[in-house]
């Protein structure tokens, strides 16, 4: 026998439209120890606020597609000032990354698709209430995944490059970091551009590159210039 006994935060707040879900989660809460007298219900932003504005609410489950705009709205006017301390769950029906994150970034706590079974919404709405967050794990799968591709894509840092550059050559590569043309270093150092242009030939082969970005970059990571 499970033991789903835990301190409850009350009042709370459910701001959900769907009658079926409404119930649906009142049946969970039930089962959690709460009773009637603790949950306020609302189908709409304004009249949630208005509950917000009237009662010291502890807890809310916040849906996100709502009759009079998006419970991230309302999330974000709840949270705006500061005072808000009460855990906010999102248990909507939208999994794409941007909503979720958004949801996330104004202040949401936790958040749990309502495809989820009763036996993890429940799961998920007791670790709430002992203070922790909570991400449904479908979504947490679609996140890791991203962010494992954007390892993948991050290209490796390539090994130091030990070479020997001639003083001229070093001081030309200098020049070229600091963005100077060829002409403008033959003047700097008072030989030809033609003569630079040997020199920074000279350069990218030793490198092992081909244009002036490449040898900077190649400069830096062997510690030729900063």
């Amino acid at each position: 026998m499970f033991d789903f006994s835990t301190p409850l935060l009350k009042p709370m707040l459910v701001l959900e439209d769907d009658p079926v879900q409404q119930l649906r989660i009142f049946k969970i809460l039930q089962a959690l120890g709460y009773e009637e007298k603790d949950i306020f219900y609302s189908q709409t932003i304004d009249f949630a606020v208005d509950i917000c504005c009237k009662n010291p609410i502890k807890f809310m489950l916040v849906d996100l597609n709502l009759p009079d705009g998006s419970g991230i709205d309302f999330i974000m006017n709840i949270c705006a000032n500061g005072e808000n301390t009460a855990p906010i769950m999102v248990l909507s029906a939208w999994n794409t990354l941007d909503v979720i994150y958004k949801a996330l970034n104004v202040g949401a706590t936790g958040y749990i698709l309502k495809e989820t079974d009763d036996f993890e919404l429940m799961f998920a709405i007791r670790t709430m209430l002992k203070g922790g967050a909570i991400i449904d794990p479908h979504i947490a799968k679609k996140i890791l995944s991203k962010f494992e591709k954007s390892l993948i894509d991050i290209p490796a840092k390539p090994e130091k490059i030990h070479v020997n550059l001639s003083q001229r050559e070093m001081e030309i590569l200098t020049c070229v970091s600091n963005g100077l043309s060829s002409r403008e270093i033959g003047l700097e150092l008072n030989i030809s551009k033609h003569t630079v242009d040997a020199h920074i030939k000279n350069i990218y082969q030793k490198l092992e590159v081909n244009s002036r970005t490449k040898a900077i970059y190649a400069g830096k990571q062997s510690g030729l210039i900063s």
